[in-house]
């Protein structure tokens, strides 16, 4: 996928060019990664889920002890799109809220006023994604507090450094012998049309995308188990997937050394849920 850096930044109620965008030395998310993010995929003219993401920014907001009240965001986020010249158009949203400026003390400042980022860049989202991923395997040596989308990242980046090194799409992590989830994606087994994917808890974010797709299998009469897969077990499936947002489904044809499919091919329950995702996002769904 092809980035690029945002013509304007929202920064603390004003709207700027990117360039002219500047945060303190002092700021927290600088200095300890002490933050929220969010990122929402604008499509059709609708953010998609746009509701569960907002409510996943506040709860991790609330779980680190961040007062910001989000309510501001109904209409501040039409005025950058629309000085970005995206209002309406393909785009992906980024959203973050930091502690704010402090001087350097671990311990949480007792008055600080946060520092709220927003910025949005043009994004194309394919109908669905056709990409058969090879992803290798990594011990999962992050904090147990994965279930907060906190902006500081390094475990995260370093896992999806180890993928880039191998020229593989993802990192897919093994915690305690178990699968959790991958660097910036959760992940999904098939067995016997049994579709596996780790439980929501401290160990993995709870993806947006990772909810629909469960929603998704309830639709579809598909059998959901929500609890982790070994790491020998994993080579047995008969499908891997990954979810995201901006990776939407994508298969895994690959993990490690294992083939789930020699040639092209995509297992037939990963179909089954790329197809259902596609109407859902040309559905005008919040």
């Amino acid at each position: 996928m092809k980035t690029s850096l945002p013509k304007k930044v929202y920064l603390n109620g004003e709207i700027m060019d990117a360039g002219s965008a500047k945060v303190s030395v002092f700021d927290r998310g600088f200095l300890f990664g002490d933050g929220i993010y969010e990122v929402m995929a604008q499509i059709n003219g609708h953010f998609l889920y746009k509701e569960a993401h907002l409510r996943r920014m506040a709860d991790g907001l609330q779980k680190i002890s961040i007062e910001f009240n989000p309510d501001v965001l109904a209409t501040e986020i039409p005025k950058l799109l629309r000085a970005s010249e995206l209002l309406n158009k393909d785009c992906l949203l980024y959203i973050q809220i930091t502690r704010g400026v402090a001087p350097r003390k671990h311990a949480f400042p007792t008055s600080t006023q946060p520092t709220f980022m927003m910025y949005a860049t043009p994004n194309t989202f394919p109908g669905i994604n056709t990409v058969q991923a090879s992803v290798v395997t990594s011990e999962d040596f992050r904090w147990t507090r994965c279930d907060i989308k906190m902006i500081s990242l390094l475990g995260n980046v370093m896992a999806n450094e180890y993928a880039a090194q191998q020229n593989c799409y993802e990192t897919v992590l093994i915690r305690n012998g178990m699968v959790t989830e991958a660097s910036h994606s959760n992940v999904f087994f098939v067995k016997d049309r049994i579709v596996y994917t780790h439980p929501a808890n401290r160990y993995i974010l709870n993806g947006i995308t990772r909810q629909i797709v469960l929603e998704l299998c309830a639709g579809l009469n598909l059998e959901v188990r929500e609890e982790a897969v070994k790491k020998d077990a994993m080579f047995k499936m008969d499908e891997a997937f990954l979810t995201g947002t901006t990776t939407q489904i994508a298969s895994i044809k690959q993990l490690d050394h294992h083939f789930f499919y020699q040639g092209d091919g995509i297992g037939e329950i990963t179909k089954k849920l790329q197809e259902a995702y596609r109407e859902v996002k040309n559905e005008k769904k919040s």
